[in-house]
């Protein structure tokens, strides 16, 4: 007597993740209780179950869910706001006075289920956020039942979210205390940037990241003007700097990263920083290209994000992969 269960999802092409490079064709995903319950041959898995909901999807490859590395969710309500500008002159001139104006809970809440929407759409299943109002991405993720990493925002001046560095961080960590025990929603610390937020700021972050086993993301070597601009400040590069804070570790995520020395790679690779490559956004604001050949040769892991939809246009991971590509 065939076993009954919830879901039977039969597709042209299902791809797991183990092992690398298997493609199983004409295959069913059989689903209990959340979860899957057998990978096996189309004609097998119509003996052996017997499915409440059975789909045929024969123009369709079942992959494991994306995971959009870096996002800024809540943005899409600022998708097209300000093209056709480099990064320095968008953000100052027009994101942020937008932000100061617009952005409030509402935003983010209506901002970030937009984007869930879009990104459900493109296979993304799970995503690591930096954003003001964390605690509302985190609610609508998981309202939505979506994975989410949200970053606990900091910067050295105040927004709508946060007076000054100590409000940033107290509010953090609050958040982080509440979501230790969710099953959906991690925390990350999420300092925007080495020219938005003090070493000694940084320095703090690095040091509760490692007491608290967090990760850090952050933006970092987006564009060659915010490099320069940096060491002619504070006589290094923004790497450099983050390096001698003690914030180069495998906790660290490096978003960006168009400008890279071949010094830098290896120390990358020595201290076992992730990059987060965000091509489209790169283009789109004429930032420059991350170097992932030479970082992947390195063995530097590079993961794939989308950035904001205002600074690529879309929440589309396979698109990034193409460009990428």
């Amino acid at each position: 007597m065939p076993q009954p269960i919830a879901t039977l999802l039969n597709a042209r092409w299902i791809v797991p993740v183990e092992p690398e490079g298997l493609i199983l064709d004409h295959h069913a995903l059989a689903i209990q209780d959340g979860r899957i319950l057998a990978i096996l041959p189309r004609e097998e898995a119509a003996a052996r179950f017997s499915a409440e909901l059975c789909l045929n999807l024969d123009r369709h490859v079942l992959i494991p869910g994306l995971i959009n590395a870096h996002t800024h969710a809540s943005m899409t309500l600022l998708r097209g706001l300000a093209d056709d500008l480099p990064l320095l002159s968008w953000l100052r001139e027009h994101i942020w006075p937008a932000e100061a104006r617009w952005v409030n809970p509402e935003f983010v809440r209506d901002g970030t289920r937009l984007a869930i929407a879009e990104m459900l759409r493109g296979g993304v299943t799970c995503f690591n956020d930096m954003y003001f109002f964390p605690e509302t991405t985190a609610t609508v993720a998981r309202e939505c039942g979506m994975r989410a990493c949200v970053g606990l925002i900091a910067l050295d001046f105040p927004t709508a979210y946060a007076r000054n560095f100590d409000e940033y961080l107290n509010k953090g960590l609050e958040l982080h205390a509440r979501l230790q025990a969710d099953p959906l929603v991690r925390t990350a610390f999420a300092p925007h940037a080495p020219y938005t937020v003090s070493a000694p700021a940084l320095e703090r972050i690095g040091q509760l990241a490692a007491d608290l086993e967090l990760p850090v993301h952050i933006h970092v070597h987006e564009t060659a003007t915010e490099v320069a601009q940096f060491q002619a400040q504070h006589g290094c590069r923004p790497l450099a700097r983050l390096e001698q804070l003690g914030l180069l570790s495998p906790r660290l995520l490096a978003v960006h990263m168009t400008q890279l020395e071949a010094a830098e790679i290896e120390r990358l690779a020595r201290a076992g920083v992730h990059v987060a490559h965000c091509p489209e956004s790169n283009l789109k604001l004429a930032s420059g290209f991350c170097p992932t050949a030479r970082l992947d040769a390195a063995g530097v892991n590079v993961a794939l994000g989308t950035d904001g939809a205002a600074s690529n246009n879309d929440l589309d991971l396979l698109g990034e992969l193409r460009t990428a590509a």
